[in-house]
């Protein structure tokens, strides 16, 4: 829920001025169990939705922080989700709006059953090693209004495989690439030097021995010589996909 969002709600009644104002101040946060301390102004602020990290959670704090967090939105991403996890949120949060991607290990919650889609982005993977981190990106640029387009296993090791997606993608009209790869990480370098967009390079742990851990590939986009190329973390499928989507969002909001 974003700033605009929070206009709307108070303009349609759905929420008073008093909620309204907590909700547009920096200062608003609340304490959830004896855990976790949110900030409900956080989305309207950024923009993005809000992104629990699974991992080290247990599922009753995973649920209670979802219970917070649905108070004020409609929708929320946990990443490096667990099975227990899912199962626990079943118990608080209709079923309906729950939806699992066993691939990335990533819960979508979103309970807007017409969702429009605002932007479009374009997802590439130089191999099928890198679906699970291109899910995550998909998920979180979806869940903030935009069309994802996707071409995946079309890396340099057969260079032919990626000119005619990249060009449909480019022809459809996508204001952002995001362009994963593992090993040495070259694709994203050779994108960005055919396309006039903003492409995210997102590094993945895939690879053998010495840099296989991501390193290599994260070491390679950091040093393109394509200028236009912006680098996230390894494996960070999440901000890839949340910076691409915030740049198709602004760039069609004057059109």
């Amino acid at each position: 829920m974003n700033v605009r969002d929070v206009l709307e709600r108070y303009r349609l009644g759905k929420i008073d001025l008093q909620r309204a104002e907590q909700l547009l101040r920096m200062d608003f946060l609340e304490r959830v169990g004896e855990h976790t301390l949110f900030d409900h102004a956080r989305e309207a602020r950024r923009g993005i939705p809000e992104v629990i990290w699974g991992e080290n959670k247990s599922p009753t704090m995973v649920a209670d922080i979802v219970q917070a967090v649905l108070k004020d939105r409609d929708a929320v991403l946990i990443s490096r989700a667990t099975p227990e996890q899912l199962e626990a949120l079943r118990g608080v949060v209709d079923p309906a709006h729950i939806r699992y991607i066993e691939i990335s290990r990533m819960i979508v919650v979103d309970k807007r059953p017409d969702r429009p889609k605002v932007g479009m982005i374009g997802i590439l993977t130089a191999g099928s090693s890198d679906i699970a981190v291109a899910e995550e990106a998909k998920a979180m640029a979806e869940i903030m209004g935009c069309q994802v387009l996707t071409e995946y296993d079309i890396g340099v090791a057969a260079l032919h495989r990626f000119l005619e997606p990249l060009a449909k993608m480019l022809d459809q009209g996508v204001d952002a690439l995001v362009v994963i790869a593992g090993m040495e990480g070259a694709l994203p370098t050779v994108v960005s030097g055919l396309a006039d967009v903003p492409i995210i390079g997102v590094p993945t742990s895939v690879g053998y021995g010495y840099g296989g851990k991501g390193e290599a590939a994260l070491m390679g986009m950091l040093q393109t010589c394509s200028p236009g190329l912006v680098v996230v973390n390894i494996d960070n499928g999440i901000a890839a996909g949340a910076t691409a989507a915030l740049i198709s969002l602004r760039c069609r909001r004057g059109r």
